[in-house]
């Protein structure tokens, strides 16, 4: 006890703390790793290009998936790596020594609030972009780790913005699959950068957001109104940053094992625009899973990330434009499936101007916690809405009530009913005043006003939407499972049992079919011949 106790005191309280707090997230063992890889034997220190190289991004040539990229966005990603080492990373003459190693990375991974996580993200991009020359009216105060932020942002900011967080991500999952030499991909964007300039522009801006260039728009957002934006509707877009830095010392302590299998095939992630045909778009995945903390946020990037370009879609569960349209095919590629999922509906308006024939075109969808089932009334314990396409929303489950989904097939064994229920998907509302309402022919969706509505909160699903129903032409539907593979399998097995009951009913019993007892023409026959006999009710 004695000498345990003499050894701990030695131990500074400065370092002590420090450790615990790096224990406490579970990345001691990762820093003690990384900082014996990275450091000088003689200095004991890390040298401030070892760190900055660690932490460095660099991608060539990027492809986009809609427009052309600035040269500007790739010298901010130059200078990522050295603006993390200047901002967290306090050096010495020799280098970062242990201690400023382990306080540095707490202050940027550490067990802090999201409101600090997304204040350090900014203060990496504010002075990346300076760094590189890209100008943005943005500033800091040095002293504070929780700093106040003054100053606005201009679209085009937010874009570089969000492809800066896109940047990282990518390269977290990159370095899971690959030694990080692949070429990097920036999805389309553009309707996250809108629902920032329409939730954070003074009213009155005139814009309109089903035609506009987001690089030639010039209005301001305040940057305080952006933080509360992107804490409401993007709360997991911090740990972009902070799975990077962990990563990027992940990878430089197994950088001799990929060293060494560097001579085996190298496994490629394919290209997302292999599947734009989709609704659902890697802009489009990355955004809904920066609106939730869940295993299900892995299964929806993990579409996108696959080793094997001509690996098949397993999560697409349905798709009405290649399974069929109709309640029927729906049911027939989804029923057994008991995790969470995500329904995408593409559809179309007239423009309501008078002498106007311009059609809209917009996405919206909902995500599920459980499988969907056969009820005649609404389930689910909790969800959310989405406008998707042109502007992104997302819509949570407001606990007041629990109408999440709907869906209702046509009754079997009964030929009446006197009230029948509504065939079709539906979700949020009450019966009969869904806020989202499929019918049974995925020919037409109809969309109410959020007034109808209990379960999901408050707003728009698309622009313009008014007060009053708005009945849609469908173009596409979609359904995209995110339970993993062990729903998968469970809806393979439940599968292959409806196969085996179907081909069962239909193999013929030749001896009962044999007997007169049993034989529809003697039924037809004692029918005719007294048909007020009591008889046995049917089953």
């Amino acid at each position: 006890m004695g000498a345990s106790t003499s050894t701990e005191q030695k131990v500074p309280m400065e370092q002590r703390e420090a450790e615990n707090l790096a224990a406490s997230s579970g990345a001691l063992p990762l820093l003690h790793k990384a900082f014996s890889k990275l450091a000088d034997p003689h200095s004991n220190a890390i040298p401030i290009q070892s760190l900055q190289r660690c932490l460095c991004m660099t991608y060539n040539n990027p492809n986009c998936e809609t427009s052309s990229v600035s040269d500007s966005f790739i010298g901010l990603l130059d200078h990522v790596g050295p603006s993390i080492v200047d901002l967290f990373f306090v050096a010495e003459k020799g280098g970062v020594r242990w201690v400023e190693f382990v306080k540095g990375y707490n202050k940027c991974c550490g067990r802090i609030s999201s409101s600090v996580s997304l204040n350090i993200l900014f203060r990496v991009f504010i002075i990346a972009a300076k760094k590189a020359g890209f100008p943005v009216n943005l500033d800091f105060e040095f002293e504070d780790d929780d700093c106040k932020i003054n100053g606005s942002l201009l679209p085009k900011d937010v874009l570089v913005l969000l492809w800066m967080c896109w940047t990282m991500s990518w390269d977290f999952k990159v370095l899971k699959f690959s030694r990080g030499n692949t070429n990097l991909f920036l999805p389309d964007v553009s309707h996250l950068v809108l629902s920032a300039v329409t939730s954070c522009a003074e009213v009155g801006s005139g814009l309109d957001v089903w035609n506009c260039d987001i690089s030639s728009l010039e209005i301001q957002l305040p940057v305080g109104k952006f933080l509360t934006w992107a804490l409401q509707t993007l709360p997991s877009l911090p740990d972009c940053f902070m799975q990077f830095v962990y990563s990027r010392l992940q990878s430089s302590v197994a950088e001799e094992d990929k060293l060494e299998s560097s001579s085996s095939s190298t496994p490629v992630i394919s290209s997302p625009k292999a599947r734009s045909s989709n609704l659902l778009t890697c802009g489009i995945a990355w955004a809904i899973s920066l609106t939730i903390r869940s295993a299900v946020s892995e299964e929806l990037l993990r579409t996108y990330f696959v080793i094997d370009a001509g690996e098949k879609d397993e999560n697409l569960l349905y798709k009405s434009s290649l399974h069929g349209r109709g309640l029927n095919r729906f049911w027939s590629n989804i029923a057994g499936y008991q995790g969470a999922s995500v329904i995408l509906i593409s559809a179309t308006t007239r423009d309501t101007d008078e002498g106007s024939s311009n059609e809209r075109k917009w996405i919206i969808g909902a995500l599920t916690q459980q499988g969907f089932e056969n009820k005649d009334m609404f389930y689910g314990s909790s969800g959310n809405l989405y406008s998707i396409s042109p502007v992104f929303h997302v819509y949570s489950s407001t606990g007041k009530e629990k109408n999440c989904v709907y869906s209702h097939l046509h009754p079997t064994g009964r030929l009446y009913e006197p009230h029948p229920k509504p065939v079709g998907i539906a979700f949020g509302g009450t019966l009969g005043n869904e806020r989202i309402f499929i019918d049974e022919d995925f020919a037409r969706v109809t969309v109410r006003h959020h007034a109808v509505d209990k379960t999901y909160q408050h707003g728009s699903l698309f622009p313009d939407q008014g007060f009053l129903p708005v009945e849609a032409l469908i173009l596409e539907v979609e359904v995209w499972g995110l339970g993993g593979s062990r729903a998968k399998e469970v809806q393979d097995m439940y599968k292959k049992r409806e196969d085996l009951f179907t081909e069962q009913r239909r193999r013929v019993d030749l001896k009962t079919f044999a007997n007169w007892e049993d034989s529809p023409e003697k039924l037809m026959m004692d029918m005719v011949s007294d048909p007020n006999a009591v008889r046995r009710e049917d089953r």
